[in-house]
């Protein structure tokens, strides 16, 4: 029997798997997306969960000592402060009158390779924007080639940018010509008539 066993395992033994939700919590709350396993998301919700409301209580109180002691409660988990920063300052202010259910679980469908459940888990309120996350992926890629390879992609389609605005430039000068012609060539047949 099972009785007052309360979360899993997922293969790991205890350090892994703290690590483990530690790294996805930490990218969780950076990205405020991610995908992972479903089982795994069902570890990662309530340890989320908990850091969040960490630092909304302490944002409720208000007193420097508590705030204090918060931060450092979140930081034993999450040890980056640029998001430890993130989720005092933006994240925990946006659920301020929400008593709980801070995330989201959307089921995607089965990886490939080994046929595993994946969900996708994130933050309520930070929904999936396609046209922001486009815009996004053309300023990055616009931004810098890596390697010598994308470099040498990235010219090729300079130039290929060049010569079809050339062949455009030529099929405009083109079309002008034909219409020229086709005006003389009307003209041309009323006058004899």
């Amino acid at each position: 029997m099972r009785h007052r066993v309360a979360h899993r395992k997922l293969g790991r033994v205890t350090e892994h798997r703290i690590a483990m939700l530690r790294n996805q919590a930490l990218d969780l709350l950076r990205h405020e997306r991610i995908q992972t396993t479903v089982s795994r998301a069902k570890e990662l919700r309530p340890f989320v969960e908990h850091l969040i409301t960490i630092a909304k209580r302490s944002a409720d109180d208000g007193g420097n000592s508590r705030a204090l002691f918060a931060r450092r409660t979140v930081l034993r988990d999450i040890h980056d402060a640029d998001v430890v920063k993130k989720l005092f300052d933006t994240i925990a202010p946006r659920y301020a009158s929400r008593p709980g259910g801070y995330t989201r679980l959307l089921k995607l469908g089965y990886r490939r390779g080994d046929h595993a459940e994946i969900a996708q888990v994130e933050l309520v309120g930070s929904e999936y924007d396609p046209k922001a996350a486009a815009e996004k992926e053309t300023k990055t890629e616009a931004a810098k080639p890596k390697g010598m390879g994308g470099r040498l992609k990235a010219a090729a389609e300079r130039l290929r940018g060049k010569k079809v605005a050339a062949e455009a430039d030529t099929h405009e000068k083109a079309d002008k010509r034909l219409s020229g012609k086709s005006r003389a060539r009307s003209s041309s047949q009323k006058k004899p008539g």
